[in-house]
């Protein structure tokens, strides 16, 4: 029964960001969708962030939700201050009402040809979606 709740538990989107680079063995950069009704969002209000592995590895993360997804886009760069950069674009969010997100959001419903499965330690799976699949390792 414990067992059972632990896999139907939803992952956080964190937990899911960090399992999916470490499982493309930590790409220079990728980009994907990830359904809001399939995480927690345990990174509310953010926009642009450091993200560092247990490893070692950086990533500027830009991240925004688009319903029905969370979109995130990952580049390995070194630790910078982005503070002023996701303030930034969380006023831009505000200022247009969220909805280019939520029109990019409706679109990627149909343009989305990809996806993807991360595996996740003591939970249940969970997909993830890309425009198009993606050559992991490339440079762009």
């Amino acid at each position: 029964m414990h067992l059972t709740r632990i896999l139907l538990t939803k992952p956080k989107a964190s937990e899911v960001l960090t399992a999916y680079l470490k499982q493309c063995n930590e790409p220079p950069w990728t980009s994907y969708f990830v359904k809001l009704k399939d995480v927690k969002n345990d990174q509310p209000g953010r926009s642009h962030f450091n993200w560092t592995l247990d490893t070692g590895t950086n990533y500027h993360i830009l991240r925004t939700a688009c319903f029905p997804y969370m979109k995130y886009h990952c580049t390995k760069r070194p630790y910078q201050d982005l503070r002023l950069e996701d303030i930034f674009f969380r006023v831009l969010k505000v200022m247009n009402l969220g909805l280019p997100m939520l029109f990019y959001g409706l679109a990627a419903i149909k343009l989305i040809t990809h996806q993807e499965e991360v595996f996740l330690k003591g939970k249940k799976s969970v997909f993830i979606y890309f425009l198009y699949k993606e050559d992991k390792g490339s440079q762009y």
